[in-house]
């Protein structure tokens, strides 16, 4: 077993580590980056304790940065889809590819209050790199958000444009971090701490191996509900350490982002997109009323979408489907615990405490 499918980069505990079986073939980082070219860079603000003082703190937020192309081709487009499973959020850009079937420019995933200054730092971002690309034309990237507020002085607008820009310029390849870092340092799960995660899944087709790498803002569920590999152990009696340490809230919302470099169409991958809710519904989600769940998927095997003559785009057939969406629900799954698991106890504003999910539960409900 590949070692960087058990810890992150700084050491800590993913959901392969507790020895849980899960389903499907993961890629050598079992991340979203086992997608060639796609990269992952983070921003995490963390200040202050005690009493809410607005503009002040305690803050406990970030920026992630998911770049699906190299630097030197980001304005590159891409064929992407997307499915809003509750639409109680934000994902700027997303009439944009509705409407065209295609979208390009790093993605950024923020707090609520900060998606729309993501979205015009990346947009200045473009513009300073890409001048010639950008001189008289138009970018619409794709910002998304999550709820941090209970942790974080989300009115205190802690994230800035140069937060932004320097989770672009942090994106790097490879084994990425998990848990309370970048957009998902403020969140939480089912009641336990959780954030960013990421996985990944490699099909077989047609005589070639493609990756689907999942990436995750976790911040949804409530205890009750809370479910690992069909087991709900969220209210197990055998498991006094699931019992609620701090206030349940059941404000919640998950972005997904899915990443392949299998050839699909803008209406392929928003079929790939609307998987992520087995996933989800896999842990215990059911999105809620106040729920902002929404997925973006995106594919890097097309390049050239260049104007002035007819363009072929090869693409796996509608029939041969069902493998892809599999993996997107393994990894998405996945994505999801690992973001719980890879984490620590957080204490924010007012003293609200969202604990860790307790590692020794998980392997006692399966006895492991």
């Amino acid at each position: 077993m590949n070692p960087e499918w058990k810890v992150t980069p700084s050491g800590k505990l993913r959901a392969r580590a507790l020895g849980l079986p899960f389903e499907g073939i993961s890629g050598p980082w079992n991340a979203i980056t086992d997608v060639a070219s796609v990269s992952v860079g983070y921003t995490t603000l963390i200040s202050g304790d005690g009493a809410l003082q607005q503009g002040t703190g305690p803050v406990r937020t970030g920026v992630t940065a998911i770049l699906p192309r190299p630097r030197a081709e980001i304005d590159t487009p891409l064929f992407a889809g997307f499915f809003s499973l509750n639409g109680n959020g934000e994902l700027s850009g997303s009439h944009y590819i509705e409407e065209t079937g295609k979208m390009a420019l790093p993605v950024t995933i923020t707090n609520t209050h900060s998606c729309g200054i993501a979205r015009d730092a990346t947009i200045r971002w473009a513009v300073d790199c890409l001048a010639e690309r950008y001189h008289d034309d138009f970018a619409l990237p794709v910002a998304a958000e999550t709820y941090d507020g209970f942790l974080n002085d989300i009115n205190g607008f802690h994230v800035t444009a140069d937060h932004v820009l320097a989770a672009i310029d942090a994106a790097r390849g490879g084994a990425i971090e998990e848990g309370s870092v970048g957009g998902g340092t403020g969140m939480k799960c089912f009641g336990f701490k959780a954030g960013s995660g990421t996985a990944s899944r490699l099909v077989s087709y047609g005589g070639e191996t493609f990756t689907v790498g999942l990436f995750v803002q976790a911040n949804f569920g409530s205890r009750r509900h809370f479910t690992v590999l069909g087991r709900t152990i969220g209210t197990d009696p055998e498991l006094p350490q699931m019992r609620q340490a701090t206030r349940d809230t059941e404000l919640s919302s998950i972005i997904a982002i899915v990443a392949t470099d299998a050839p699909f169409l803008p209406h392929q991958l928003k079929r790939l997109a609307r998987r992520v809710s087995f996933g989800i519904g896999r842990t215990g989600g059911m999105a809620t009323h106040g729920s902002g769940d929404i997925f973006l998927a995106f594919s890097t095997a097309h390049s050239d979408f260049s104007p002035g003559a007819v363009r072929s785009a090869r693409f796996v057939p509608d029939e041969d489907i069902d493998p892809f969406f599999e993996a997107v629900v393994q990894a998405t799954e996945k994505a999801i615990l690992n973001a719980m698991i890879a984490n620590e106890t957080m204490v924010g504003r007012d003293g609200n405490l969202v604990p860790a999910l307790p590692h020794a539960a998980v392997r006692q409900a399966f006895g492991l």
